[in-house]
């Protein structure tokens, strides 16, 4: 079984592999104050969940976008296994060129999703993850990755909102929107504020992504963008929950030795 371990702000995922097959997926909460000792713990329950012995792991790649935590998950990891762990970074293979200032500076989870959505089929597309922020990248027909934007997700803006207000409450953005954008009261108003808000901010963007790399740019989206959200765009925006994982994966793959 190969593992995959996807870290971010907000989880970290944990997914298995075997015969080219997703087997499991589970999540961890990501807790900067934990140990290598705890992670290991939580790991090893977590692979005890779905009956996974550790020693049927022969190999893992991690991908993370917390630097705080890269090294502690990883420690724990080898805890647990001897197999070889890569993790995403300079000097993996992807197969996609990345035509940023900054390279090192991209997050793991976007060249991932990029990787896993040319598997579906070649570019342009743009790939939106959503977890404490949105981010969305841009691969061109070359299977180049050559930018994007970043900003805050939904539950982060309502959650900032909600604190530093005194009469707003807080809503579920997993319920869909008023029936009409004139909401009649404060938590209809909010539901499609954030509801059909971001769905328009997410249209705006699309927009404006395909003005410069043409109107066939297809759309990806992973990670906690509510179905509601998703629903409301006008766009069509292909969503794939195993997306990350399954970049993982395919990263680990073009990296294996033998």
């Amino acid at each position: 079984m190969i593992l995959t371990v996807n870290i971010g702000n907000t989880h970290i995922t944990i997914a298995g592999y075997e015969h080219d097959a997703l087997q499991f997926s589970g999540r961890l909460h990501s807790d900067t104050a934990a140990t290598i000792d705890e992670y290991a713990m939580n790991l090893l329950n977590l692979l005890s969940l779905y009956h996974v012995e550790p020693e049927r792991i022969e190999g893992g790649i991690l991908g993370s976008v917390v630097p705080a935590l890269t090294g502690r998950v990883l420690a724990a990891l080898r805890m647990l296994s001897s197999a070889r762990i890569l993790t995403v970074g300079p000097g993996l293979k992807s197969g996609i060129k990345l035509r940023l200032d900054n390279p090192a500076q991209l997050g793991a989870e976007l060249l991932c999703g990029a990787v896993a959505a040319l598997a579906e089929g070649p570019g342009p597309l743009a790939v939106i993850s959503a977890d404490t922020a949105i981010s969305i990248m841009a691969v061109n027909e070359k299977q180049e990755l050559v930018g994007g934007v970043i900003m805050p997700g939904p539950q982060l803006s309502l959650a900032a909102l909600v604190q530093k207000t005194a009469q707003l409450p807080q809503i579920d953005l997993s319920a869909p929107a008023a029936p009409s954008i004139l909401g009649k009261n404060t938590a209809a108003c909010l539901q499609n504020g954030f509801v059909l808000g971001t769905a328009g901010l997410l249209d705006g963007l699309a927009e404006r992504f395909r003005a410069e790399l043409g109107p066939d740019l297809k759309f990806y989206a992973t990670g906690n963008l509510p179905r509601p959200i998703r629903e409301a765009c006008r766009t069509n925006i292909l969503y794939r929950e195993t997306l990350i994982t399954d970049g993982l994966y395919r990263i680990w793959l073009k990296n294996k030795k033998g």
